[in-house]
């Protein structure tokens, strides 16, 4: 019962923090936004020493290489926090934006403009960073946010709302703009998914597991994000040493995140000369690989993948590998296993490139690049509050303008409708 009375508290004081933040300049918020940017490096040590419980918690229950990287913090990630807190200060403020105009027959004037969505709900796992990032998107965009991260993270998160909520305030925001659930209990989270008086839209950020349990169990309207079953298809054409380089950087600079690369797709007129070349420089970097019946007549002793192997998520390092006859056949695999993240072609064919942005059905395509660019931080949003893999009401990186909706104006002097 507990639980429940912080959730009905907490979610009345964001909605009373949500109407007063509508209306705060962008002065006030950036300087709210530069305070919490300064409490993170002046009280780093405390953040870390939160964090390193965690860490060590996620240790001992045997958690990934991969996710503990993602529950890690350090001094340099602190400051890039910090960092991506001040980069939203140079951003424009979208709320009060005018984006039409239109003066109507009978001399009424409509204008179309951007209007904060209100309170911002987010339900996340052991990504801490994701505190302090969605606690900045929300204020410079005129949002209260209710965060509610995983068990994980439970002390990092604590910490870094202790920190960046008691700055805010300090700085003038409301009481209420930003706060976190401490409760980590499920029961907790599914009780969040109902909370429609309180909740204008529900963003989570996590596995699929999380993403499909808020997507099927919430009231609360949701933003759903990232599950990034991500490949890249090396064509017939592609040159192969920029292949190598861009899969390299795609699956091992952070295996455990949405954006990095798990199938590989190779057409066969290349795989005899490319996959041994690539193999090579993937099991280097300790990547395990699956591979088709084909992939394995080149690339000795590895294990098949299944249709699960290629349907999988797998945040680490493992790699699906799949020769395929021809560009339709990659078209396809990808059409049958893509999560609508982030898919990318590696070729110097300007048709197939073309052909191939075109066909596929992802939030975000490439032509040789990375997928690992999929970030908001990466495309010049300041930081994101998730990847958007759906068509409603926004899709890709999700920055400023995605945590708006409008408010139509009407100026008039007397019109009444006959």
């Amino acid at each position: 019962m507990i639980a429940f009375e912080e959730l009905s508290r907490k979610g009345q004081k964001a909605k009373d923090a949500a109407y007063e933040l509508s209306t705060f300049s962008s002065i006030q918020k950036n300087q709210a936004l530069q305070a919490m940017a300064d409490a993170l490096k002046a009280q780093q040590d405390e953040i870390l020493a939160a964090n390193a419980i965690d860490v060590e918690a996620g240790k001992q229950k045997g958690m990934s290489k991969a996710l503990l990287d993602r529950l890690l913090l350090t001094p340099k990630r602190i400051d890039e926090m910090a960092q991506g807190l001040i980069d939203l200060i140079s951003l424009p403020d979208p709320i009060g934006e005018v984006l039409s105009q239109k003066r109507r027959p009978n001399g009424l004037e409509i204008a179309k403009m951007r209007v904060p969505l209100g309170v911002v709900g987010i339900i996340y796992e052991a990504r801490p960073n994701v505190t302090v990032d969605a606690a900045g998107l929300c204020i410079k965009s005129g949002n209260a946010t209710l965060l509610r991260g995983g068990s994980e993270a439970i002390h990092s998160n604590i910490a870094l709302i202790k920190v960046i909520a008691a700055a805010a305030t300090a700085a003038g925001l409301p009481d209420g703009a930003i706060q976190l659930i401490e409760d980590t209990r499920r029961e907790v989270a599914q009780a969040m998914m109902t909370m429609n008086e309180y909740i204008d839209v529900l963003i989570p950020r996590g596995g699929a597991g999380l993403i499909q349990t808020v997507v099927k169990t919430a009231t609360v309207p949701v933003i759903e994000t990232g599950v990034g079953n991500c490949h890249i298809f090396v064509d017939k054409s592609a040159d192969l040493t920029m292949a190598e380089k861009i899969i390299i950087n795609a699956k091992t600079q952070r295996p455990g995140v949405c954006n990095a690369m798990e199938t590989l797709l190779v057409h066969e007129e290349v795989a005899a000369t490319f996959l041994p070349q690539i193999a090579q420089a993937l099991q280097q970097k300790n990547v395990e690989l699956r591979g088709c019946p084909q992939t394995s007549k080149i690339i000795a002793g590895i294990q098949a993948a299944t249709d699960e192997d290629y349907a999988t998520e797998f945040l680490d390092l493992i790699l699906a590998v799949r020769v395929v006859a021809h560009f339709d056949e990659a078209l396809e695999h990808i059409r049958r296993y893509s999560s609508g993240h982030s898919e990318a072609i590696i070729t110097n064919d300007y048709s197939r490139a073309r052909k191939f942005t075109q066909r596929v059905d992802a939030a975000a395509v490439y032509v040789n690049a990375s997928t690992r660019f999929t970030d908001g931080s990466q495309f010049g949003l300041g930081a994101e509050i998730g990847i958007s893999t759906q068509k409603l009401h926004s899709r890709g990186p999700m920055g400023l303008e995605e945590l708006t909706t409008i408010k139509y104006i009407g100026y008039g002097d007397g019109q009444v409708r006959e």
